[in-house]
């Protein structure tokens, strides 16, 4: 089984940054594609980010020149580095990841971490 642990999350002011990290653990035979999707209060989960193994990436139109996705494939870990953050950014992020697909789709992977409560506001 696999583990997917986010961290980084927490409170910061409109147009401050923060960096989230998802690290996988456990049983990992290989992994292809990781992501980032989020969830507001009163809103269906929606994608945020994601990454191949191969490094190709590819981001939701509301989070595009402001979110940068990354990955260490040695270290099973993916960011996601937020900046220009929004009031709308507010949600609780998770990570996500799969063993077969070459990227995520709006359902996300096999694997999910626990997520991380991300708030901006003044």
């Amino acid at each position: 089984q696999v583990q997917l642990v986010e961290s980084g999350g927490g409170l910061v002011q409109p147009g401050g940054s923060l960096r989230l990290s998802c690290a996988a653990s456990g049983t990992i035979l290989s992994i292809n594609a990781m992501g980032w999707y989020r969830q507001a209060p009163g809103k269906q989960r929606e994608f945020v980010a994601g990454i191949t193994s191969g490094g190709s990436t590819n981001y939701a139109d509301s989070v595009k020149g402001r979110f940068t996705i990354s990955r260490d494939n040695a270290k099973n870990t993916v960011y996601l580095q937020m900046n220009s953050l929004k009031p709308e950014d507010t949600a609780v992020y998770y990570c996500s990841a799969d063993r077969r697909a070459a990227r995520l789709g709006p359902a996300g992977g096999d694997y999910w971490g626990q997520g991380t409560q991300v708030t901006v506001s003044s």
